[in-house]
This record gives structure tokens, C-alpha cells and sequence, in this order.
């Protein structure tokens, strides 16, 4: 039980599709596919007149007024090993939880996190040297949020004692009984296991190239609200190779977990309990419900609530994620006036250096913002040698109802995430280069493609009448559950063309555990045949500069197909072989919690000597 329940014109090219055309079930879709929940009343007993409370939803709260831009951005702490396992390091890391001061004007705020921290501490790992870490759970027996039984109730036991976790390490390519399954949760003191849980001390083989990982809460069902509570912190590997690059380290190095929450006048975090009845509330939903998605009103970036940042006029290396629930993000550095609180001109560009999964070939620099879907990272340089004594801001202009250039609704604008204050003078010797080449990519050709195959996002409805996005095939557009038998089994050593089409009304950052991809390129869905096997990258709308690499998300928009080729194995000494279950899902996390994610099985080749993990 809860503890509570109050608590460019090129890129619209490909859209026409969504705006114009008929196409079944996006026009159902585009007015329905959001937030929250209904207002709903209790009827009194037997005559009595009581006073009713409304259930919490997004719609009908407001955080309380918090002055901006006081609070400094915090650096998250790092991890220390605790002792060794078979000769490498040991972590042994505790989810708990404890009271955190995210704003001055705010009392403590009770959150979830890993020892101690709110976001965890940042686990610093080396390539090719692998590392253990036993994720232990200290939770308290019942939840910080408002959980709803309904979610897979016919799987899951919400009747035992204590809190489901389990610990994923998003892009890590690692075996099977350590990537977290959802179905391999565990409670206090492995009190209670899941049906999927394997092993206490996971293993990091670190086998990949160096990168921005993360790691997060993963249990089925309760994702959204292990993660909103808090259960979230960076994973970073690094190599001497990175390090011979010259680009900022040390203290002009920073990771930056953007993120929304939402507060209650006494500091406690705000998660709502029902959907509001602008998204599609009804009478007939539980009295506690799962919401389509979640948007905050209020940017937490490394835990501390409208921050700002102090930087000395030079280049620096900003790690960014975007840890929030479902917030889409498209960022830009902006002059600013914090006395009129208006912006100017544009501040000092991004240079992306890296991607999800590691260094892309070269720098590149991003004419614009930043698009930044849940779930993943830029690797970014920014030069503020020009703006020395200026204030900038952080400047996000993605709608929260997010339909990728398209446009969308707005819901909880959040245009302001963080100020950024460039001192005077600078006295650390900066040369602000950056390596014209930065590592090697090598480009995973289209004509090795073994298979090729045709999956859809979709939505239908429960037995509410609530929205529920679902993955699908060629096979089945309509989608499937969680539970049906896996679809999905690549070969080891082999190479897939993912064409994943997108019919509902809004963005959805795609994940898949084990693998890094690359993006082929993007069509409307009126253009694209799922009958016909094969890709021409030529004919597609060719990655956008943030897609470029290794990637273990992609955004795909309404109405758009976007197409990804990603090896099952080591590739051209990059990555290693593993087999075994892993899952596929889309990152919005009440989205995966029900139930748009999937399992999938990389099975042994003919000459593979793997086993199923």
C-alpha cells in the first residue's frame, strides 16, 4: 500500500505524414496520449455529508513559489570500492532512505537514493578492467509514492513486505544475470527475490568503449516511482586513450542529470495519484492510478531545485542526462538578465564530443539546441572565453507533450532549467582545442545485414478504458504484452535493421539493453513499406548530429519510421559477446512500467561457444 496518495523545415518534412494525413489510429491517438487523471469523488455513507478530498493529479497542483537561482549545483559524490571479489574491485552500494535539502526555501525532502545521495554516487570504472557491485536494499516497508496494484497485478505480489528494486546499468554490455531485469527485483535483505533474480553481486565486464552510462531502478511496475524517488546516479567509464585527448577534466568536468519534480508546500515530493480529467480520467479508473506520463513543474539538476552553476570564462565538459521521467528536453545557452528575467542572445554553441555509447569520430558542432529524449546522454564542450561576467541560462523550448519538431501540447512548460554565472577572469591556462579526431567509429554496412525487422509502437486501452502503449511487429501492429512469448532473437555474431515505426500521437525515446546501434536515418511513415525487407540510407533523412555514433536510445517522432542497425557481439574489437534475455522498452518510464516494454534473447550462433545467460 501507498504511504500516501496526495502526495527545420527538413525535419517537419518528415511529419507531413502526421499532420496531414488519415492514417488509422494516429488522429485517435494525437488527443489522448498524455498525463494524468480524473477528478473523482467518493460517495458519502449511508446520508452522512463528509468532505471530500480530490485525488492528486498533475493538473490541479502547483508546486509552491521557490526563489530561483539560489542554490549552486552540487557534483555528485563517487563511489569508493568496499573490498575485492576475485581480484577486482567490489562496491557494495545501499539503497535507502533519508531527508535531502533540494532548495533552501523547501524543509528537507524525504527521497530515495544510494548511499545517501540523491542523485547516487558516480561509480568512476576503467575500460577493460571489470568491476562487482552487490546493489543492497535498505528501503523502508512501505512506499514513498502512491503505487497502484493494478499495474500487472496478475504477476506481481504486492501483498509481500517491503519495496521491490532492482539495479540496471543503462548501456552497459554486460551479461544477463547482471543487467537488471525487471523481473529480477529483490526486497530487504533478499528477503523476497523476483521469478528473474539470479545473483546477489553483479558483473561489470567494462568490455566497451569509454562513456557516459547510468545506472537506475528497473522492478517491474514500480519503475516510475523508484526512479522519481530518486534511485538513479552516473556510471562513468574512462580510458588513458580518452584522457591523451586533452579534452576538460577535473573540476571542468561536470555531470549534469537534468530532471522535473514536483513539491508539496512541506517539501515532499508531489507524484499524482490519479489522472486528471483532461487526459482522459475516469470514474471507472482505481482510486490509485497509474498516469500515461509524468511532467514536473519544477528543473532539479544534480538535486538541487532551480539551480545555477559558476563557471570561469574557458572550455569545459559537461556530461549531460536527462534523468527525468518523461520530459523531452531541447536545450540551448541563452543570454540573460536575471533582474528582468529575460533572455538575449545566444550564449556560447554546444560541441558534441560523445553520445550514449562513447566518443563520436569527431567533434561536432550543433547549429541550434540540443534534442535530449529520457534516458539519454550528450557528451558536450562549451566555450565560455567569450562571456566572461555574463549570466546565461539554460534555455529549454521542447513542449512537455513532446512531437518532435512537430510541435505539441503544453502541459507544464519548463523553459528555465538552470543559470549559468561565467566569472570575470579566468587564471587556469586553457588552449580550448579540441581534437579534430576523437576515436574510430566504424560504420556497420548495410549490405552485412542478416535480418531486418519491422516493429511499431502502438496504444490501446485496458480494461479501464486507460491508455496503454504497447510494442508491436509486422506481425502484430496491434502489440503485445509484457508477458507473450519472445518475438525477438537475434544470433550472435549477426546484424539487424530495426525499423520501428511509430503510430501513436507523441515521441518515444526507445532503449535496448546489451547493444549500441546506429542510426541509419528517419522517413514518414506514408513513405515506408514494412513488406519489403532492406534499407537504402540514401532515401532516409540522414541522423541528426545528436543520433551520430554509438546509441542506446532513439527518439522516434508520430508518424516517423526511423531505422537503426545495431551487431549482436564484439564488432571490429569493440563491445563483447554475450547471449541471453535482455529487454527493449521505451523510456518513458510509466510507459514501460505498462507496458510498452519487451523481452528479447540473443541465442548462441552456429559457431558460438556462448551459453544463455
Amino acid at each position: 500500500m501507498s504511504r500516501h496518495t496526495n502526495r527545420s523545415e527538413k525535419r517537419l518534412s518528415r511529419r507531413t505524414f502526421f499532420l496531414t494525413s488519415g492514417v488509422a489510429g494516429i488522429s485517435a491517438l494525437a488527443g489522448c496520449t498524455i498525463d494524468d487523471t480524473p477528478s473523482r469523488t467518493d460517495g458519502p455513507a449511508s446520508g452522512e455529508e463528509t468532505e471530500v478530498t480530490p485525488p492528486a493529479t498533475v493538473a490541479t497542483h502547483t508546486s509552491p513559489e521557490l526563489e530561483k537561482w539560489v542554490d549552486e549545483v552540487p557534483r555528485p559524490g563517487v563511489a569508493e570500492p568496499t573490498g575485492t571479489k576475485e581480484g577486482q574491485p567490489h562496491y557494495e552500494i545501499e539503497m535507502g532512505e533519508f531527508e535531502q535539502e533540494l532548495h533552501s526555501d523547501l524543509p528537507p525532502t524525504t527521497v530515495w537514493g544510494f548511499d545517501g545521495q540523491f542523485p547516487g554516487p558516480t561509480i568512476e570504472a576503467e575500460q577493460g578492467e571489470p568491476i562487482y557491485v552487490r546493489w543492497t536494499n535498505d528501503l523502508p516497508d512501505d512506499h514513498l509514492l502512491p503505487v497502484d496494484t493494478t499495474v500487472h497485478g496478475d504477476t506481481i505480489p504486492y501483498d509481500i513486505d517491503g519495496v521491490r528494486t532492482v539495479t540496471h546499468l543503462h548501456g552497459g554490455n554486460i551479461e544477463s544475470e547482471s543487467d537488471g531485469k525487471a523481473k529480477g527485483w529483490f526486497t530487504r535483505d533478499f528477503q523476497e527475490t523476483g521469478p528473474a533474480f539470479e545473483k546477489k553481486d553483479y558483473y561489470y565486464v567494462n568490455d566497451q568503449p569509454p562513456a557516459t552510462l547510468w545506472y537506475h531502478d528497473h522492478a517491474i511496475g514500480i519503475t516510475r516511482l523508484n526512479v522519481y524517488a530518486g534511485l538513479a546516479g552516473f556510471y562513468l567509464l574512462r580510458s588513458e586513450r580518452e584522457r591523451e585527448l586533452g579534452l576538460p577534466d577535473g573540476e571542468y568536468e561536470i555531470p549534469l542529470v537534468v530532471q522535473d519534480r514536483s513539491f508539496d508546500e512541506d517539501g515532499s515530493l508531489f507524484y499524482p495519484s490519479a489522472v486528471s480529467e483532461d487526459r482522459g480520467g475516469d470514474e471507472s479508473y482505481p482510486e490509485t492510478s497509474i498516469v500515461p506520463e509524468f511532467y514536473g513543474d519544477v528543473p532539479v539538476v544534480n538535486g538541487k531545485a532551480w539551480p545555477r552553476l559558476s563557471v570561469e570564462p574557458r572550455t569545459y565538459r559537461f556530461r549531460i542526462l536527462n534523468g527525468s521521467n518523461c520530459r523531452y528536453y531541447d536545450l540551448e545557452l541563452l543570454e540573460y538578465d536575471e533582474a528582468s528575467g529575460e533572455t538575449g542572445d545566444d550564449g556560447p554553441s554546444f560541441v558534441q564530443v560523445g553520445n550514449d555509447g562513447g566518443l563520436l569520430a569527431e567533434p561536432v558542432g550543433l547549429d541550434g539546441r540540443l534534442e535530449i529524449g529520457p534516458g539519454k546522454r550528450a557528451d558536450l564542450v562549451v566555450d565560455f572565453s567569450d562571456f566572461a561576467g555574463e549570466t546565461l541560462l539554460l534555455h529549454n523550448d521542447a513542449p512537455s507533450m513532446y512531437r518532435g519538431r512537430a510541435g505539441g501540447e503544453e502541459t507544464k512548460p519548463l523553459p528555465e532549467v538552470m543559470l549559468v554565472d561565467v566569472a570575470d577572469s579566468n587564471d587556469a591556462e586553457d588552449d580550448g582545442r579540441i581534437p579534430d579526431e576523437l576515436t574510430e567509429v566504424p560504420e556497420i554496412p548495410t549490405d552485412a545485414v542478416d535480418t531486418h525487422r519491422h516493429l511499431v509502437l502502438t496504444a490501446t486501452s485496458d480494461e479501464y478504458g486507460r491508455m496503454k502503449h504497447l510494442l508491436g511487429t509486422r506481425d502484430q501492429p496491434g502489440g503485445y504484452s509484457l508477458e507473450d512469448p519472445v518475438t525477438e532473437e537475434p544470433e550472435l555474431g549477426t546484424t539487424e535493421v530495426w525499423s520501428i515505426a511509430n503510430n501513436t500521437g507523441m515521441s518515444h525515446p526507445i532503449h535496448l539493453h546489451l547493444v549500441h546501434f546506429q542510426v541509419l536515418g528517419r522517413q514518414s511513415v506514408a513513405d515506408y513499406d514494412s513488406e519489403t525487407d532492406g534499407v537504402d540510407p540514401d532515401a532516409l533523412e540522414p541522423p541528426e548530429p545528436y543520433d551520430l555514433g554509438w546509441n542506446d536510445v532513439v527518439s522516434v517522432d508520430p508518424g516517423e519510421v526511423v531505422h537503426v542497425i545495431v551487431h549482436f557481439g564484439e564488432y571490429e574489437g569493440l563491445f563483447n559477446d554475450q547471449t541471453g534475455t535482455y529487454m527493449w522498452h521505451c523510456h518513458m518510464v510509466e510507459h514501460e512500467d505498462y507496458d510498452m516494454m519487451r523481452p528479447y534473447r540473443v541465442v548462441p550462433g552456429d559457431d558460438s561457444n556462448a551459453t544463455d545467460g
